[in-house]
């Protein structure tokens, strides 16, 4: 990255869809320029089942971007849920161009397109790569091979597919929106640098973003990221079975999951009388109810949410892997007790994310300002800019986007 590049991620969520706008200030850090959030119900069950209402969500935030930052966006970063996501672990051995001289940039750039020479299935395209670790020939593993004295480097790499229909839905929905896409990244990989504790990130660890409608798992070996998914159920999904079981609006249903939200019955100090406003049931309204009747609706649902987790990463061979687990996501981190239930249901110890960054951020924002910070930090490229114009006419400079940007989707 370098300095004035200004970076807009996406984030497009079961609830919302969220753009951040941030700049690379002379400290190679992210200055936030504006924030900005739209309501979107256009996915449901992982998939887009309204493009239009998705498009228009997406047009929404950045008119109001560009008109807090005086800003004409042209393109974006966007993140893309784990279900759609494959993890192609690959690796290459790179001659330096003069062992005399060292390794150089251009030999680790180098390095980096050709690792990413494998071969793609008809129904995936490629759309990230995350360089993993650099080995030199004496066998020593580093961050940064360039300027060592040395012959040869292996490169290890992991190659993120998305599969191309999800791919192509999304550029149309873009482009109707008037924005191209920069790049694809999933989720669990943008939000790892922010959500993570400096010892975590060198842990093996799953990441779990539970958000309204839908969970995103990823699992990091230390710098490797070798895994992710989707699991279907979110906050919303607890917000339902109040409204259902207890027969009140999901407004209300909202409002007491927010208020006694609990994890675990187990855990009641008081079992509290509570008047529900809108029950129709037998045409009386103000129905009473225990407060231990609202949080066995709650630990009902949580207990299935991890239960599928655990199914998912055993099917998969990779619960053996896994440390500790780290929750984040306005779906679960308001409800008391939610890592004691997934500790219990997991076996792995498991905590809500104490990330340096993550309490600082508002829970709207969190994806896309983890997206954009994830952009800026990556190595050996160029630029990451987006393509931005300034709104006014004598423009004294514009930001162009380099046509072929070598590590991401285009």
């Amino acid at each position: 990255m370098a300095i004035g590049d200004i970076i807009v991620g996406i984030d497009i969520g079961t609830s919302k869809v969220s753009t951040v706008v941030g700049e690379v200030n002379n400290f190679n850090q992210i200055e936030i320029i504006c924030s900005t959030y739209a309501k979107c119900s256009a996915i449901k069950k992982g998939k887009i089942v309204n493009e239009d209402d998705l498009s228009t969500a997406i047009s929404k935030t950045i008119k109001e971007a560009e008109d807090i930052s005086n800003l004409k966006i042209n393109s974006a970063y966007t993140t893309i849920p784990g279900s759609y996501v494959t993890i192609v672990q690959n690796s290459i051995v790179k001659e330096a161009k003069d062992k005399f001289a060292g390794i150089t940039v251009k030999d680790v750039a180098s390095a980096i397109i050709q690792v990413r020479d494998i071969e793609v299935p008809e129904d995936k395209v490629l759309v990230d790569i995350v360089p993993d670790k650099f080995i030199l020939e004496d066998g020593k593993a580093i961050e940064d091979p360039v300027g060592k004295m040395c012959g040869s480097f292996t490169l290890t790499a992991q190659i993120i597919l998305a599969e191309k229909d999800y791919i192509k839905q999304l550029t149309s929905i873009f482009r109707k929106s008037g924005i191209e896409i920069d790049g694809i990244v999933p989720i669990s990989l943008a939000e790892r640098n922010l959500v993570f504790d400096t010892n975590e990130l060198d842990d093996n660890v799953m990441l779990l973003d539970i958000g309204a409608g839908n969970t995103d798992i990823g699992v990091f070996n230390g710098n490797s990221f070798i895994y992710t998914n989707t699991i279907n159920l979110g906050g919303d999904n607890i917000t339902s079975d109040i409204a259902y079981v207890l027969n009140i609006s999901m407004e209300e249903a909202d409002k007491l999951k927010r208020q006694y939200g609990l994890a675990l019955k187990s855990f009641i100090d008081n079992d509290n009388n509570i008047n529900l406003n809108t029950c129709k049931d037998h045409g009386k309204y103000n129905t009473t109810i225990k407060s231990s009747d609202l949080i066995e609706i709650i630990e009902a649902r949580i207990e299935e949410l991890f239960s599928l987790i655990n199914k998912d990463i055993i099917s998969h061979g990779i619960k053996g892997n896994i440390n500790n687990v780290v929750l984040t996501g306005e779906g679960i981190v308001n409800i008391n007790k939610s890592d004691m239930a997934g500790k219990i249901i997991l076996n792995i110890p498991v905590k809500i994310s104490t990330g340096r960054l993550v309490s600082t951020i508002k829970s709207t924002y969190r994806t896309s300002y983890a997206l954009v910070r994830y952009i800026a930090a990556r190595p050996y490229a160029k630029t990451v800019s987006s393509s931005i114009d300034t709104k006014k006419e004598d423009s004294f400079w514009k930001i162009i986007l380099e046509k072929i940007k070598e590590f991401f989707y285009s």
